[in-house]
């Protein structure tokens, strides 16, 4: 494991958050609740699902890859959890429809949705004049599929007049934008307000929603990109319990300390942002001649 320097842990907390709701309290919230968390196979879905378990609640993990999440579920069950996995494809609207149906047809209800799944890409638009595809996929996977999602279960949030839906988004959709991840972070900005738009439609029928700008974590998401590799970062644990304190406290938004003066220099100097960024890029760019 690489050396990190003295401070360590409170650099990473200065710059990313640091939110921990108590067990107890989050007991007192999930407790014998249904909560659905999608990309609940590896990294931050993996460790809130098993935090939320812990507490008591019962937890329908969702993501592709079967033999993973049934492990997952299986390791929640030995340590006296309540867990369902349901292996979907949710770039495939059919399949969420089918989720759906399977999941309200076995457990009734979903109490919180938690909007995990997340497909991160980093390319340069020279890199992506053959793969449109690129964008389709990360559309599908980080607004698509989790619109679709939220569609689905909210007519029986609404009939029951309770319901909360938790968004883990990143906090680049609230700072200046950067080169290479035009694909991602359009994508995540695209759900991002389309959730906050409807979350004024839905409100009063007593579904709220929550958004937790995710700062750096490092996960399998995040371990291709070497310069991510060495910036102060989550663990997957820390940044589950950002989600938790989401699902219990029901925070409009949850957003790391650089976010906001981040979010203010930027529109306020944009130009100049904008400049430096394109900068630091033709310095990286190893297309060049």
């Amino acid at each position: 494991m690489e050396k990190r320097p003295i401070g360590w842990p409170l650099l990473v907390a200065a710059i990313n958050g640091h939110a921990r709701i108590p067990d107890h309290r989050l007991t007192e919230a999930v407790r014998d609740k249904v909560v659905l968390v999608t990309g609940s196979s590896y990294g931050i879905g993996e460790a809130t699902a098993k935090r939320l378990a812990r507490a008591g609640a019962t937890v329908l993990l969702v993501a592709r890859t079967a033999d993973q999440l049934n492990a997952v579920a299986d390791e929640i069950r030995t340590t006296g959890g309540k867990a369902h996995a349901y292996p979907t494809n949710l770039a495939d609207p059919a399949a969420i429809e089918q989720l759906v149906a399977d999941v309200l047809r076995d457990h009734d209800h979903v109490d919180v949705l938690v909007s995990n799944a997340g497909k991160s890409i980093r390319r340069s638009v020279a890199d992506s004049y053959q793969r449109f595809h690129d964008i389709e996929r990360t559309n599908a996977v980080n607004y698509l599929g989790p619109a679709k999602l939220v569609l689905e279960l909210l007519p029986s949030m609404r009939k029951r007049g309770s319901g909360h839906i938790v968004n883990v988004s990143t906090a680049g959709v609230r700072t200046p934008p950067m080169a290479r991840w035009s694909a991602y972070l359009a994508s995540k900005s695209a759900f991002d307000v389309w959730l906050r738009c409807i979350a004024q439609e839905i409100r009063h029928d007593g579904v709220t929603t929550s958004t937790v700008y995710m700062g750096l974590v490092h996960t399998r998401m995040s371990e291709p990109t070497p310069l991510l590799n060495k910036m102060p970062g989550l663990t997957p644990e820390q940044a589950a319990d950002q989600v938790c304190t989401a699902v219990a406290e029901r925070p409009h938004n949850i957003t790391p300390p650089f976010v906001r003066p981040a979010d203010a220099l930027g529109n306020l100097f944009r130009v100049p942002t904008d400049r430096l960024f394109e900068q630091y890029f033709r310095r990286t760019d190893r297309t060049k001649p």
